[in-house]
Order: C-alpha cells, then structure tokens, then sequence
C-alpha cells in the first residue's frame, strides 16, 4: 500500500473547514472582518489569505487596498504566531 495522500483524501481534509467550524472564528481573524472572508486563524490560513489576496487582485476581484490589508494582517499574524 502506497503511504502517498490521494486528491480525493486532501479534497475531504479541505471540506472539512465547513460553515459551522468558520462560525466559530472570531470576525477579527478574517482578512476581511466585515465580510469574513480570507481566515487568519492559523499558519496555513494565513499563507492561503496572502496568495488569494494576489490572485485576487489579478483577477479584478479586489481592490488593491484590501488585498494590502489581507496581506498585512497575514504578514503580522506570521511573525507573531
């Protein structure tokens, strides 16, 4: 048996993440509280929001100054653990 993680195992783990569990996390964790898009809650989240935020942008999908916010919120989420 392969120890290899399959698509279909990550795309579970990934779906995990659901309504509820996000209801959970308190507004100011997000990049965007208002919204409560772009969740800052962990290492990973945080890397996430600061990709999205880029893409995002590229996309016309958001504004510069919020995509600064995310990225900045991400960034001191990073350095301070």
């Amino acid at each position: 048996m392969s120890s290899l993680i399959s698509h279909k195992d990550v795309r579970s783990r990934m779906t995990n993440f659901n309504t509820l569990k996000r209801k959970k996390i308190k507004k100011v964790a997000f990049g965007l509280p208002s919204e409560r898009k772009y969740p800052i809650n962990n290492k990973e989240h945080a890397i996430n929001a600061k990709v999205r935020a880029t893409q995002m942008v590229k996309k016309g999908k958001l504004s510069q100054s919020s995509a600064k916010k995310i990225k900045s919120k991400g960034s001191r989420f990073l350095k301070n653990g």
